[in-house]
């Protein structure tokens, strides 16, 4: 019996090996980038209330990226299913001191996730390379210029509705090709816009009007949109598809997150958001050096217990 076998492998797809931010450029690997979660709100779904101190939501960001985090995107407006919008003044209210602090704690590129381009110009203007918007650049007419203006990095995502309608059921014809569709327009009106090419990151918003059979579905066939030539991104972290996956709510979804992520690992998929970032990293570390991406198991130096290829990843 050969030693290797073949079998199915994502691992020779063509995508996007890097991802221009504002001011640096992110060089992906095998290994998927961690995007550390930082909420600064009293109601997100998972996390809502623990980090509105200043200081404390720095503290966690420190610790996150300690974690193995590659970047931290800092919220300060939920968007799980039926949150109450919050206006402009009090968003910023929320970031922004958390923003002064952070920019002198850790030095690695800090994302806005905002839909409001007076949020995202105040993030930027503190030191934030990337604008994250879950309304795809579209909830604010002022969004594109701005990051167009600032050439900050940009993430669009896809949500069907908005967070007070969006889980109103939700329904497509075919949702990996729909999505597709969008995502595809998306980048063109941005390109049309001026924002460029290597500028550009995509996200298909695992949860964001989507039935927990839409969300798998998503997650299977998430290769399928490295056709569009740009980094992708998911944030699937704690969701609650993950519950019904293993059949209780009250669970803990750690370890579902993980489980998920090295699916997103194998399909190349280059920034996974999560909150948990030390057991994602550490099961994608040992899932690639033992071959879990592309068949080929790490050759370990003598003098080290980190796999080879994974030499100044971090």
């Amino acid at each position: 019996m050969s030693d290797k076998q073949e079998r199915p492998s994502f691992a020779n797809l063509p995508r996007a090996n890097c991802w221009q931010l504002r001011t640096r450029k992110l060089q992906f690997s095998k290994l998927p980038k961690l995007m550390g979660i930082l909420n600064i709100t009293p109601d997100s779904f998972s996390d809502g209330g623990q980090f509105l101190n200043p200081q404390e939501a720095v503290d966690r960001a420190v610790q996150l990226v300690e974690d193995g985090a590659d970047l931290l995107d800092l919220g300060g407006e939920s968007t799980r299913p039926y949150a109450a919008p919050v206006d402009s003044q009090e968003e910023a209210r929320r970031v922004k001191p958390v923003l002064d602090l952070l920019v002198k704690a850790v030095n690695v590129p800090i994302s806005i996730d905002t839909s409001k381009a007076s949020v995202a110009r105040l993030a930027l203007d503190a030191g934030a390379e990337i604008i994250n918007d879950v309304t795809g650049l579209e909830g604010d007419p002022e969004m594109v210029p701005l990051a167009a203006m600032t050439e900050a990095g940009v993430c669009a995502m896809h949500m069907q509705g908005t967070p007070q309608t969006m889980q109103n059921q939700p329904a497509y014809r075919d949702v990996v090709v729909e999505i597709g569709d969008y995502l595809r327009r998306r980048r063109e009106q941005l390109l049309e816009a001026g924002i460029l090419d290597s500028r550009i990151c995509l996200d298909p918003g695992i949860g964001f009007g989507k039935t927990h059979q839409h969300n798998l579905t998503l997650m299977a066939n998430c290769h399928q949109f490295h056709q569009l030539g740009v980094p992708l991104l998911v944030g699937h972290s704690r969701k609650g598809f993950l519950a019904k996956v293993v059949e209780n709510v009250q669970e803990d979804r750690t370890w579902t997150t993980v489980g998920a992520a090295l699916s997103l690992a194998i399909q190349g998929v280059q920034v996974i958001r999560v909150h948990d970032v030390r057991p994602v990293r550490e099961a994608l570390l040992a899932f690639g050096a033992t071959g879990g991406l592309d068949g080929n198991p790490a050759v370990l130096e003598a003098s080290s217990t980190q796999p080879s290829y994974l030499d100044g990843q971090r």
